[in-house]
């Protein structure tokens, strides 16, 4: 029987150097998308497709990120004390289960692959998910849980795929695709970061994987690969030299680059208009910034 998904590595190492100077204090994976960091969305969706235990690949000056997920005692009776029970309501998703959290140093940055490598001891023989919380999705059903049902189909290995446009191929690693069977398509190479014109698709990889254990004893093996990084696709690649299958998953749903200003920006809008109690007054704030915009051409 195929074993189950039930734990997920949040490479949050970074130093979030694009949307300095505000990191320069705040974890990047605390910044708020609305009224919850980045890293609760991740979270959010890790629950929905079934995860219980959550490792953390972190870094010197995360300590704010372990804080966050930490209960609050002084807090919590205050709010109790005000009859605040909506902010109290508010709080529980952010408290997590002694035990089933961990927290693990990267002490150098040598890329993806080396934060997913650094996590083997806690992951052990099972399949494990990679979530990426810079890349938020927007989805009825969430990403990973889409993932884990097809997943639960078709074992092997699994990446998030989106289709872009062939000049942004360059800044993915992208598939090379054997079979499209519609919303899988089953792998017959990656390649990082390629030449948009070398690119042998326009299927990009997001940030969303469910990998075998033999991941981690392919990146055992790997040395630095583009960028002078041990790169995480050189690991899943590896798995189809094995013959072991790797599928590219197209989800449904919208992605944000909330590593990037204009992707977290296009973000908070979008969330923004989906949230009920927002949603009027942003509508009519955007639009009369575009009415005094076409008045001013």
């Amino acid at each position: 029987m195929r074993k189950k998904v039930t734990k997920a590595i949040f490479p949050v190492a970074g130093l979030g150097t694009r949307f300095l100077p505000a990191t320069k204090s705040v974890p990047k994976e605390i910044m708020t998308l609305v009224d919850r960091p980045l890293i609760q969305y991740a979270i959010d969706e890790a629950r929905a497709a079934g995860i219980k235990e959550f490792i953390f690949v972190t870094s010197r000056g995360k300590g704010a990120l372990e804080d966050y997920f930490d209960h609050a005692p002084n807090l919590e009776q205050e709010l109790r004390k005000k009859g605040k029970t909506e902010a109290l309501e508010a709080l529980k998703d952010t408290n997590m289960d002694s035990g089933a959290i961990a927290y693990i140093r990267q002490h150098k940055a040598l890329g993806l692959g080396h934060a997913v490598w650094c996590a083997r001891r806690l992951i052990a023989n099972e399949p494990f998910a990679v979530i990426l919380p810079d890349d938020v999705i927007a989805a009825e059903k969430p990403c990973l849980q889409q993932m884990v049902e097809a997943y639960e189909e078709t074992g092997g290995n699994m990446v998030a795929a989106m289709e872009v446009a062939p000049e942004k191929a360059s800044s993915y690693g992208v598939l090379d695709v054997s079979e499209d069977m519609g919303s899988m398509v089953r792998v017959k190479g990656m390649v990082e970061k390629p030449p948009a014109d070398e690119a042998p698709s326009n299927l990009a990889v997001i940030g969303r994987y469910i990998l075998s254990p033999n991941v981690l004893g392919n990146l055992n093996k790997i040395k630095s690969g583009a960028g002078g990084e041990i790169q995480l696709t050189d690991a899943i690649a590896a798995e189809i030299e094995q013959d072991n299958p790797v599928y590219g998953y197209r989800f449904k749903g919208q992605r944000f680059d909330c590593g990037s200003k204009s992707g977290f920006l296009q973000a908070t809008v979008s969330f923004g208009l989906a949230r009920e109690e927002l949603r009027d007054d942003l509508r009519g704030y955007i639009h009369d910034i575009v009415a005094m915009d076409k008045a001013a051409e």
